[in-house]
């Protein structure tokens, strides 16, 4: 999938253009020189939801009569506290070279293991591959209707790429697992560990009254100071 996105030459400081209601950028690339860019902070939010960080994307500077340049998102870096974007990066594409990339995994179907009561443990949320850029999705599907038993586990290597894309990670690295519901057993011993027994309260409160009266008592016995001709 190929999406279009055009942002213009920055001008102004970046903190000023957030204020606006804008995000700084810029764009790199082996073949280009580094460009600052700004762009509607609410337009990038819109494309970067569609496209992520594994799908590529025409991009064209505001009023330049070049070509759009392939390009993917490579980072977008958030305010801590609001959680929005507060920059972003463009890494240009050279179509006929390997590159590296992320693909987001898109858990789909309705595992057995889970509707006996189990909770699913997603291990990964996205997958390191390479591939050229004519090769590369935006997600791959993980069918967890194979997880049919809580023994069962989905592992890298069962997952089945289209031809042309590798995967980097570890092949035996789990990515989907569905853990068996607690037992009552389980839960009562969970419960009694969190909570402290009356016996294990009155105890604690009589160390500390021990130490307290200690303290007392050693303040009393500190001998005077003489006094000094």
């Amino acid at each position: 999938m190929t999406l279009s996105f055009t942002a213009k030459k920055r001008e102004g400081k970046p903190d000023v253009l957030r204020a606006e209601g804008n995000l700084p950028g810029v764009l790199y690339g082996p073949e280009i020189e580094p460009v600052s860019l700004e762009v509607d902070r609410v337009a990038f939010e819109k494309m970067y939801a569609e496209a992520g960080e594994s799908s590529l994307i025409d991009f064209t500077i505001e009023g330049s009569k070049d070509e759009p340049t392939k390009v993917l998102v490579q980072e977008v870096v958030y305010d801590s506290i609001k959680q929005i974007p507060v920059h972003f990066d463009l890494r240009q594409i050279k179509m006929g070279v390997e590159m590296a990339a992320t693909i987001a995994i898109n858990f789909i179907g309705e595992s057995q293991a889970m509707k006996e009561g189990g909770t699913l443990n997603a291990a990964m949320s996205s997958l390191n591959v390479k591939c050229l850029p004519k090769d590369l999705i935006s997600e791959i599907e993980v069918d967890l209707t194979a997880l049919e038993t809580f023994d069962d586990a989905i592992h890298v290597k069962d997952i089945k790429f289209p031809e042309g894309i590798v995967v980097t990670d570890d092949e035996n690295g789990l990515v989907a697992k569905v853990a068996a519901p607690l037992t009552e057993e389980q839960l009562k011993a969970m419960d009694e560990a969190e909570a402290p027994s009356v016996e294990d309260v009155e105890v604690e409160g009589e160390k500390k009254e021990e130490g307290e009266a200690g303290e007392e008592e050693k303040k009393e016995e500190k001998p005077a100071e003489e006094k000094k001709d």
